[in-house]
């Protein structure tokens, strides 16, 4: 009878064990993300919270940038005050550095990447991409006094890029002969080039033409390198509900020329005549 008892003891305590485990598995709403670990939260989630949180560029003007009043500014930083506003949440900015955007949106440590973000075949393995809002291609600029207008010139010379970035994937595929200085940062490549330290820096040639512009003795002797891109947001894959809103949002925006207003409000009075907002501006998710 003992031996019975206890027998049914343990019984009981296993079947108990196994319910407090399925109940603890079973609680709230985890989605785990493409890393495995973390998990996205949904549009209703991100309303909920009253935040929504956002990777961006903290040293890349005029994209994304802190002024000297601690401000997060630029173009990237416009949208995302409208998308915050849309959803009628606040915004928490995170700042990221080019090599770690996938991996902070794949880890759920932001839910949107915005921080002048490429899309590539090899990203989107990664990400979840929304519509495009701009278009770019890759530009390389040098000091005057020994000014880089062809690639074939980059021979033999120390070309500076950043890491993680498309002008690096870009180099390594098409110029493996071209020795290339990578930084993490885009300040600490910009004053490598300042110091002599590289003979030239790519990266977009929306941002290299603005550095010239605004340091004498600097030219962006090549504008258009490689394929035009588009750049988009981006969100942990699987994250549907986030990704639709995100594309609804990009084409309402369209129909009033959001994207232009943008331009006209963060880059315009960067570029001035030296660039045409339409030649940059992608409008409602359609690129021409």
């Amino acid at each position: 009878m003992k031996l019975k008892n206890l027998f049914i003891k343990l019984i009981t305590l296993t079947v108990a064990s196994l319910l407090l485990i399925t109940g603890i598995a079973g609680c709230g709403n985890a989605k785990t993300g493409s890393s495995g670990t973390a998990s996205y939260r949904t549009i209703d989630e991100i309303k909920q919270s009253g935040k929504i949180v956002i990777g961006v560029f903290s040293d890349k003007a005029p994209f994304g940038y802190v002024d000297e009043n601690g401000k997060y500014q630029g173009y990237d930083i416009y949208f995302a005050e409208r998308i915050a506003k849309d959803l009628g949440v606040e915004v928490e900015y995170v700042s990221t550095d080019p090599a770690s955007r996938v991996e902070y949106v794949a880890t759920g440590k932001v839910d949107i990447i915005l921080a002048n973000f490429t899309v590539t075949e090899e990203r989107a393995k990664q990400v979840d991409f929304a519509l495009p809002y701009m278009k770019v291609m890759l530009g390389v600029v040098s000091p005057d006094n020994a000014l880089i207008t062809d690639v074939e010139q980059l021979n033999a010379k120390n070309l500076i890029v950043v890491k993680g970035t498309t002008a690096e994937t870009y180099f390594e595929k098409n110029y493996p002969d071209v020795s290339l200085q990578k930084y993490d940062e885009y300040a600490d490549a910009y004053n490598a080039l300042l110091d002599g330290r590289g003979d030239a820096f790519s990266t977009d040639n929306t941002e290299v033409l603005a550095w010239a512009l605004s340091n004498t003795g600097f030219t962006v002797g090549i504008d258009a390198l490689g394929n035009a891109d588009t750049i988009a947001p981006a969100v942990q894959k699987g994250n549907t509900t986030l990704l639709d809103w995100l594309n609804d949002e990009i084409e309402a925006l369209g129909e009033e020329n959001f994207f232009h207003a943008d331009y006209a409000a963060t880059l315009d009075s960067v570029y001035g005549k030296a660039a045409n907002p339409d030649n940059l501006v992608v409008e409602g998710g359609k690129v021409e």
